[in-house]
């Protein structure tokens, strides 16, 4: 039998690797959030100027630091799950949970955000919609899709946590070390 693993669970790893380092890539965004908003409160309070187009960075950097790196924090385990019962069940019956939540839960939503917001990031698009503030930037519509990469990542990781849960649920794969708190 061949260590490679399968094409449905190369996909998965695939998957995995890409919202990894995007997810990583947007959580260094934490370090300008917190810069650039030092820089915006000093000049504002300390000088009396107004950095609008900073500021409206920092929107933009703290939407990708939580739109961005959601899938990531999904692959890791990192969203809230209530698991009073989830982390006593046995490898296979966390699979499932699993299997469901991602059929159930997470793709429908997912597509449905996706859906419900496709107007209003393609409206935005359609215009290059610009800030309406004075000195303020002119990529609305570039952060208005962040909410499309939100969905796609979320579809990617929920299909790549469904390959895996489907695997472990048929015994092909171990069941992964569940963490607690």
């Amino acid at each position: 039998m061949s260590d490679k693993p399968s094409l449905p669970l190369a996909l998965a790893y695939l998957i995995d690797a890409i919202n990894a380092w995007f997810g990583k890539a947007c959580a260094w965004l934490t370090v300008f959030l917190v810069i650039g908003t030092a820089i915006v409160v000093v000049l504002r309070y300390g000088f009396g100027i107004g950095a609008t187009a900073l500021q409206e960075a920092v929107l933009y950097a703290h939407a990708l630091v939580f739109m961005g790196a959601a899938a990531w924090v999904l692959q890791r385990n990192g969203h809230v799950r209530v698991d009073i019962f989830y982390q006593k069940f046995s490898g296979r019956r966390q699979a499932l949970v699993e299997i469901l939540g991602n059929l159930l839960f997470l793709l429908p939503v997912a597509l449905f955000l996706g859906w419900a917001s496709w107007d209003y990031v393609s409206n935005a698009w359609s215009t290059f919609e610009a800030s309406s503030e004075s000195g303020g930037l002119k990529f609305v519509y570039l952060q208005k899709s962040i909410i499309l990469v939100l969905v796609v990542s979320l579809v990617m990781q929920g299909i790549s946590n469904l390959i895996k849960a489907l695997y472990v649920f048929s015994g092909r794969l171990p069941a992964p070390e569940v963490k607690h708190g």
